[in-house]
């Protein structure tokens, strides 16, 4: 059994992945969970072919019975807790003249809701590790967008700035508990997700998954006085969609 563990969403590719690889290195059991069966068996396989310690299920995560069922199948495989990382999520870019409600409801369903049921079905195992220890840590993927609205990107960034107000909240009300929460705010990252935005920003131009990793790393060495409520990443210069922003 693992001493510590962690589940990641959204962790087939991308960013969510980066992260998973760097917990395994750590020694972190893990649970990743994503919607694409076929996607997260592959990167399940990359990490178990590492030694680590990996419990995989395909999830469709804006559904409120499938979130509770990874939390429960992860405390059965693992008993404990310590580091969530709420990073699924998906983005549109629709102009507000054709937004498509399905699109809204998918944005809304899996960036918002599913991380505000996930600290709800997590948090008995997430107090008893701040208990222990008080250093546990959630990792909530928000976006700069979040910070400030995109064009062309309305409603994500609407979802995105509601992930930085509720880890806002969270801070105050878990961080007494040694519950420390972080929103991060990347800008463009060469993922899947930025595929269909590479006529607007080169993927040259993108930061690497490994990049958002890397100050997860970061959250775990900082003392249990250190909070970090934000962290924002952004290519130098800015970026801008061309007759959008």
């Amino acid at each position: 059994m693992a001493e510590r563990a962690a589940i990641v969403t959204g962790a087939s590719s991308g960013i969510g992945l980066a992260i998973a690889q760097m917990l395994g290195e750590q020694g972190y059991g893990l649970t990743v969970a994503a919607r694409r069966p076929e996607k997260l068996e592959a990167a399940a396989k990359t990490l178990t072919d590492q030694g680590f310690d990996v419990l995989s299920i395909p999830a469709d995560l804006g559904e409120e019975e499938a979130i509770a069922g990874v939390v429960k199948s992860h405390e059965e495989r693992f008993g404990r807790l310590d580091v969530l990382v709420n990073n699924a999520g998906v983005g549109f870019g629709e102009l507000a003249d054709n937004f498509t409600t399905k699109k809204i409801d998918l944005q809304l369903n899996l960036n918002l809701r599913a991380i505000f049921l996930f600290y709800r079905e997590c948090m008995p195992m997430l107090r008893k590790s701040a208990e222990e220890h008080k250093g546990t840590l959630v990792v909530n993927t928000a976006s700069i967008s979040g910070i400030r609205g995109e064009g062309l990107l309305g409603i994500y960034s609407a979802t995105k700035a509601g992930v930085n107000g509720f880890t806002q909240a969270m801070n105050k009300e878990l961080g007494p508990a040694g519950i420390r929460n972080t929103a991060l705010c990347p800008g463009f990252v060469d993922t899947p997700m930025t595929d269909p935005f590479a006529e607007y920003v080169s993927k040259d131009t993108m930061m690497r998954p490994e990049d958002i990793s890397a100050a997860v790393r970061f959250l775990l060495e900082v003392s249990p006085a250190c909070m970090v409520p934000e962290i924002r990443f952004e290519q130098p210069g800015g970026i801008s969609i061309p007759g959008i922003n």
